[in-house]
This record gives C-alpha cells, sequence and structure tokens, in this order.
C-alpha cells in the first residue's frame, strides 16, 4: 500500500457468552418473503456467459482520487491468455481519467503496477514497479501533464508499504531484507528449511529522497510491521505491527502504534484486540479511526472505531449495527464517512466521530460498492463497484449526490443474456432467517416454475469460505465459482449466506462457533428444501461446490450428506479436523474465532466434524481439487480424503493437485483447468450419464473456443 500525507481512504476466519450474543440477534430490517429482491435478466434469448467470456473478463482492481478531486487513477486486472503467451497471474495495468471523465492508458501491456496514489500536490501519480533494469520493486513517479515516469527510489529488495512524509521530502517504507549469505548456501544445495523459525521478519526504513545518495535509516521495532503511515504534522507515524510474520500472528495479533520518527518511540499503543482492518489519521491527526473486530473471539473484522492518537480511549461507533464496517475515511476532523456490508447490500454512510448523526447516504440493492476514495475536501469519491450485470467497474460519485460510471471494461457483455439473479430468504429448522442469493437458469424469470413440477432442472450450490465472509448481490461468477456459466448452461445456482457469514453483526458471524459443520450446513440443507417446494429444482440432481470453508462444505456434504447431493467438487478444502489442527498455518485463529477448543480436549468432536469420519458411506461422485503449495489447508486435506474414500472403495473419486498453487490459483492455466474439470464434472453427474468419473485428460481449446470435440 502506497499513500501519501494523511491516508484519505482504506482500499480494499466463552460459548455462554456467544449464545447470549446470539438470542440479541433480530431479523433482517425487511419483511420475510419467499424471494425478494433485486433480480436482473436481459430480455430475449441472447447468448449466456461462457468459459471463453470468463477468461478474458477485465476487472478494476483499486482506485484513488487525487488531493483536490481533479482527476482519478486506477488499475486494471488484465487476465493472461490461458493457452497461449506466458502463464501466470494476471497483469495490472494503470489507467486515469481527468476533470472530463474519459479513462485513458498510462502503463500498459505487460506490467505490474501496485500502490498507486497521487502527490499531495495532485500533479503527480506514484507506484512500485519492478521495470526492466530493477532488482527489485521500487517507487517510480509519473507526471499527470505528461512524460516519462521516473524512479524516485530503489532499494535492495522489493518495497512493500510506503507512505510520503507530508513534504515530499521523505518516505517511511517496509521491506524484507534479502538474506544474500543464505541464498548462497541455497545456489550451492543448502535448501534446507528450518519451519517457522528461518522467516525474516520486514523492516521499517525512513529515507531521504532530497538528498542524493542519502542511505535509509532503519526505525528498531519490536516485531513484523506491515503497514505504515506519516501523521499529518510528519512528526509521527502510524503501524500495523505483529509480533512475528507468521499469517498467524497477521490475523490474530496485529496491533496499532503510533512512533515518533524517526526516532522510533513508541507514543501510544492503540486499545483493541482481535483481527485489525484499515486505519487512518483524521485531518489534526488528533484522532485515529479504524476497522477492527469486537474482541479476540469475533471472526471477522467489522467494527469501527475512533481513538485518541495521544492514547487513553477507543470509542466503537454504531455497536448496534447489524452489519460489517468495510473501511472508513475522514471528511473533516469530527466527520468520517464509512463503506458498509449489510446483509446481501452495501452501503457508504456519515457518521460524526463522536457516534452521533448517523446519515446513509447511498445504499442501493444490486450496486456492490468495494471500495471508496475521497478528494481533501470531501466532495468528491472515487467507487469499486459491481452489480449482478457487471463485474468491477470505477464509478465518479459526487459525496451525497449523483453517481456515475467511469469505465466499461468489458462492453462484449450487453451481447450477453446474463442469468435472473435475486436475494432469497428462508427460515431455518430453528426459526432464524437466513438468506442468499439464486440465479435462475438461462432464460427462465423469477417465479417460472411450475407447479406440476415439470421443467425442473439441476441445482448446484456454492459455499462461500472463511466462514467469515458472505456473497453480495453483486457480480457473482469467477473461475472457482462459475455462477453466470453454471446459469447459462441450464443449471440453478444458489449461493447461501449460512449463519457465520458476515454482513449481519458479530453476533450472526459469531453462531458457528465451536459448532463447525452443525447448524451452519443445516442451513443450507434447508435453503435447498426451501427452493425444493418452489418447484425450480429436482432434487435428486443437487450438486455443490466451494472453496477453503466451502470446500470443506463440499466434502462434508458428499460424506455425511451424501443421500442428498448427486455430485461434489472440493476445492482447497478441509477433510480432517484433527490433522487440520496441526499442520494449517493459522491454528490460533482456528481455536480463538471457530473452534473454542483444542484438539485434545474434545478428539472425539474434531474427529466427528471431518468428512474423513464419514467417508465410508459416502457414495457422492467427488471431484477434489487442490494447490500442493497451500500452507493454509495443506495438500495433505485433499490427500486423506481421496485415499480415505478409496480404501472404501467409493465409486468416482478423483484428486487434481496443482504444484506451486497456494490457496487459491493464481496462474492464468491452473484456473482453467479448475474451471474447466468443474463444469465436467457436474454436466457428467447432474446432466450426463454418471457412472465412472468422465475423461481425465481435456480438450481446454474446445472449453475457450468451441472449435473441437469435447472428451466425455
Amino acid at each position: 500500500m502506497l499513500t501519501t500525507r494523511v491516508p484519505r481512504v482504506a482500499l480494499g476466519w466463552a460459548l455462554s457468552a456467544v449464545s447470549a450474543a446470539v438470542s440479541a440477534v433480530v431479523p433482517l430490517a425487511v419483511p420475510l418473503v419467499a424471494m425478494a429482491g433485486f433480480a436482473v435478466a436481459q430480455e430475449g434469448s441472447g447468448a449466456p456467459l461462457t468459459t471463453q467470456d470468463l477468461f478474458r473478463m477485465k476487472l478494476v482492481s483499486a482506485a484513488t482520487i487525487a488531493p483536490d478531486g481533479s482527476a482519478t487513477a486506477w488499475t486494471v486486472s488484465v487476465p493472461r491468455d490461458p493457452l497461449g503467451g506466458k502463464d501466470g497471474p494476471n497483469w495490472s495495468e494503470l489507467w486515469v481519467a481527468g476533470a472530463d471523465g474519459k479513462p485513458r492508458p498510462f502503463i500498459t501491456g505487460e506490467v505490474n503496477v501496485s500502490g498507486v496514489q497521487f502527490a499531495p500536490d495532485s500533479k503527480r501519480l506514484l507506484f512500485l514497479a519492478k521495470r526492466t533494469g530493477d532488482k527489485a520493486r521500487s517507487l517510480y513517479a509519473l507526471p499527470l501533464d505528461g512524460g516519462e515516469a521516473q524512479k524516485l527510489f530503489e532499494h535492495e529488495s522489493d518495497l512493500g508499504s510506503v507512505a510520503f512524509h507530508p513534504t515530499l521530502e521523505r518516505i517511511a517504507f517496509t521491506t524484507t531484507p534479502a538474506d544474500k549469505e543464505r541464498k548462497s548456501a541455497q545456489d550451492k544445495g543448502f535448501s534446507q528449511e528450518v519451519f517457522e523459525e528461518d522467516w525474516r521478519a520486514a523492516e521499517l526504513h525512513v529515507v531521504d529522497l532530497s538528498l542524493r545518495g542519502s542511505k535509509p535509516q532503519r526505525i528498531p521495532l519490536d516485531g513484523h510491521p506491515i503497514d505504515v503511515q506519516w501523521s499529518p504534522d510528519g512528526r509521527r507515524l502510524l503501524l500495523a505491527l505483529a509480533p512475528d510474520p507468521g499469517v498467524d500472528a497477521s490475523y490474530m495479533r496485529r496491533r496499532l502504534h503510533i512512533l515518533e520518527a524517526p526516532s522510533g518511540e513508541v507514543v501510544a499503543k492503540l486499545d483493541h484486540e482481535g483481527k485489525l482492518g484499515m486505519s487512518t489519521f483524521s485531518p489534526s491527526g488528533r484522532l485515529v479511526a479504524f476497522i477492527s473486530a469486537k474482541d479476540k473471539h469475533d471472526p471477522q473484522q467489522g467494527r469501527l472505531m475512533v481513538a485518541n492518537a495521544a492514547g487513553g480511549f477507543t470509542k466503537e461507533l454504531l455497536p448496534d449495527f447489524l452489519g460489517h464496517f468495510v473501511s472508513a475515511a475522514f471528511l473533516d476532523d469530527d466527520t468520517l464517512l464509512y463503506l458498509a456490508d449489510r446483509g446481501c447490500d452495501t452501503l457508504i454512510g456519515r457518521i460524526e466521530a463522536d457516534g452521533s448523526g448517523n446519515v446513509e447516504l447511498l445504499t442501493e440493492p444490486g450496486f456492490a460498492i468495494t471500495s471508496f476514495s475521497l478528494s481533501d475536501d470531501g466532495k468528491r469519491a472515487a467507487l469499486i463497484a459491481h452489480a449482478p450485470d457487471f463485474a468491477n467497474e470505477l464509478f465518479a460519485w459526487e459525496v451525497g449526490g449523483a453517481k456515475q460510471r467511469v469505465t466499461t471494461l468489458n462492453p462484449w457483455l450487453a451481447e450477453r443474456q446474463l442469468a435472473a439473479q435475486e436475494v432469497v430468504r428462508w427460515k431455518a429448522r430453528d426459526g432464524l432467517e437466513i438468506e442468499g442469493l439464486l440465479l435462475w437458469p438461462h432464460g427462465r424469470k423469477p417465479g417460472e416454475a411450475a407447479s406440476d413440477g415439470a421443467g425442473k432442472v439441476p441445482l448446484v450450490v456454492i459455499v462461500h469460505g472463511g466462514p467469515e465472509s458472505h456473497y453480495r448481490h453483486g457480480w457473482t461468477t469467477r473461475y472457482s465459482e462459475p455462477a453466470q456459466v453454471l446459469a447459462g448452461k441450464g443449471y440453478a445456482v444458489f449461493l447461501p449466506n449460512y449463519r457465520a457469514s458476515t454482513g449481519r453483526g458479530v453476533a450472526f458471524s459469531t453462531m458457528g462457533y465451536g459448532d463447525p459443520a452443525g447448524k451452519e450446513f443445516d442451513d443450507i440443507l434447508d435453503g435447498i428444501d426451501f427452493l425444493a417446494t418452489k418447484g425450480l429444482i429436482d432434487p435428486a440432481k443437487v450438486g455443490v461446490t466451494g472453496g477453503s470453508y466451502g470446500g470443506f462444505a463440499s466434502a462434508w456434504f458428499a460424506t455425511k450428506e451424501t443421500a442428498r447431493f448427486a455430485a461434489a467438487v472440493m476445492g482447497f478444502g478441509v477433510s480432517n479436523q484433527l490433522s487440520m489442527a496441526g499442520t494449517s498455518d493459522i491454528p490460533e485463529e482456528h481455536y480463538l474465532v471457530h473452534h473454542g477448543k483444542h484438539v485434545w480436549e474434545d478428539w472425539q468432536h474434531f474427529l466427528e466434524r471431518s468428512p474423513i469420519y464419514h467417508a465410508p458411506k459416502s457414495k457422492t461422485p467427488i471431484l477434489i481439487l487442490a494447490g500442493k503449495a497451500d500452507p493454509r489447508v495443506p495438500a495433505s486435506q485433499s490427500m486423506e480424503l481421496f485415499r480415505y474414500l478409496k480404501v472404501a472403495g467409493h465409486p468416482a473419486v478423483r484428486l487434481v493437485q496443482y504444484p506451486g498453487e497456494g490457496h487459491g490459483n493464481a496462474r492464468a492455466a491452473s484456473r482453467l483447468d479448475y474451471h474447466v474439470r468443474q463444469l465436467q464434472w457436474f454436466d457428467h453427474y447432474l446432466k450426463g450419464a454418471g457412472g465412472p468419473p468422465p475423461a481425465m485428460e481435456l480438450d481446454y481449446k474446445w472449453f475457450v473456443t468451441g472449435q473441437a470435440t469435447p472428451k466425455s
């Protein structure tokens, strides 16, 4: 993250206590109806979204507005061709729009630009990139009125978080230093790894850019710095500090510190615990606003907090808000603008720093805002948003007034007839109201289900990960969750926000505490039953998929609830809670916010909540997909389920592993393979003859271009 002066924006896993919190949950502030919400369906009989469409989609990935509001810069995520060219993750281009609102390409092609921000005078763009000749990711400046990008600073290792001093003469930056001696030893074959001891913490430095050849000054720290920004007066630094570089420490023990610069003397440690999100100074530097968890057992940072920058008090704003805050920025020294999730929708509101005067300024069903950037005068903002009929695009917004779309990255979407999408709500078996999204099969209108059951279609359930996550009523389609592609092939697609999801407040998101695969997954089954009563789906043709915790759900349904599912695709999922506790890189997070107890305190509980425990009775055909380098849910989890099922004589199980991929595929070829195998599996078992698994080898060309014959 790259910031200048005051950051004007944040761009965007005691039971009795939980029981008491659960009893405080109230229904959503809408009437309970069978099907409600904003549905999008284009008229006519146009072509649906396809695989080839999905793998050419561009997205706005980050955006920032100039301090004076005169221009907006953003990065565009551009996919690589999975069948041609060099494999790898998406490219990241830089685009700018001036006062006329016309998008202009600044740095495009096979590039990777990140950390984009304007200089305080709004005349230059600052960004991070590793360009030709660079030995590490460096800091560049690009004049808006034309000219080449100029390298401002290069370090011996990649720059991480970079913050500009208000005078622009100095920067503070984080970097993880290279170990030259270790690299030399590795080159000689000494490649041993000392687990969780040989990692290197990042360092914090300050360097004077006005003095040619100035050497960075290291600021002494007790821990691993993750994010840094200057106070408005340039005297202090706001720093997010974890005790070590581990993911678990970053999740659960990252804390906000305010330091004198450059001495590193700690002025204040802000009062909060649990997970931490964005943070920002007020214009005077008197206050700090940040997003954090309510406590160490809260699974998601989502409470809006304000603290005295000198220490002393921390206040939660809107503690009864039944949603989750995403980010915030100061309009002035006493007023905040915030972005929040509430149910399937998002909203932007304004609130005083003392918690009074809350006003909702922008809330529109079916318009999901993911981030905002605010001009210094608080009058203009850049929004990134998506909807059921378009993926991430950039919008200009007059704060409190009208919004205007700036980009249309995928104009060919207008030629597609997208499936109707709507919010659905149902009662769980214990009476709790649950909601989610339903995509109708291509060409079917909402409610178009025959009462006699004619026209029933197969259903694919897509379960989100976390479980501290949720589906927004916006664009729902990506390589591993191909909702519109499935709907285009005639499936109904169901995306449930089961209890333990975010978007409905702390009490709702903690309902899965100590109860993995319990009531949370019962909610999904109840949702399927609800859809079945409407006459839309064939209960004998239900498939399930998901990644991470969604992969855990897929494995659970394919084993424990095998009678109800005709096919499953498990992505990067948990199969054995016992071994997961001893191999994942987030054991503390699992203990504090998910299980509430250690394995040795209840061996039987962890065993019975593991899909492998129920593997011998499984008959559901299951495709297992895993990254071989996944530290979060190690590949051994997928191997265990595969091996248990094979030994038990399962009729149809396949394991596919992706070398070099972690917790989710990043490379274009790996993503295409995952996506195509998923479609092939569902077509084979929910529409086709079933039986033994489909062909192992894939004809990618057919799936992308339709020019060859698919293997069956």
